[in-house]
């Protein structure tokens, strides 16, 4: 499920573009502080660029602007939840508002979902590289 090069290269690029909502969470959910978790910003995966990416829970949290309630958007990110659901990656979509109004109580959304079940990693989290 590789993508392809020119995927990597824009995710990329976009790590280094990140919106306000984004860099906010980002800020939050870096160096491991949620859970001891993982998460990946700007995460190539087959055709889509994933916001953030805990792949110990398969867990998609996508950033949606104003823009996500028009047009044809509603019906591409349904497409695309569709898609990860299939690999069995699942996908909390989560307002920019509510982060500009309060990161700390997204990372609380992220919480709850982390606390359903079976979306708990199943031991504890991977070493880090290089440093034992």
């Amino acid at each position: 499920m590789r993508p392809p090069l020119s995927r990597r290269l824009t995710a990329q690029r976009f790590r280094g573009e990140l919106t306000l909502p984004e860099g906010l969470l980002w800020r939050e959910l870096k160096g491991r502080k949620v859970s001891g978790l993982h998460f990946r910003r700007q995460h190539p995966l087959g055709p889509y660029i994933l916001d953030f990416y805990c792949e110990a829970l398969r867990l998609a949290v996508e950033v949606d602007g104003e823009w996500h309630c028009f047009y044809d958007q509603p019906r591409r990110d349904a497409a695309r939840d569709a898609w990860l659901a299939a690999r069995g990656i699942r996908t909390l979509r989560i307002p920019a508002r509510d982060i500009l109004a309060s990161p700390e109580a997204a990372v609380g959304r992220i919480l709850e979902v982390i606390g359903a079940g079976p979306l708990r990693p199943a031991g504890p989290p991977p070493p880090r590289r290089g440093g034992g």
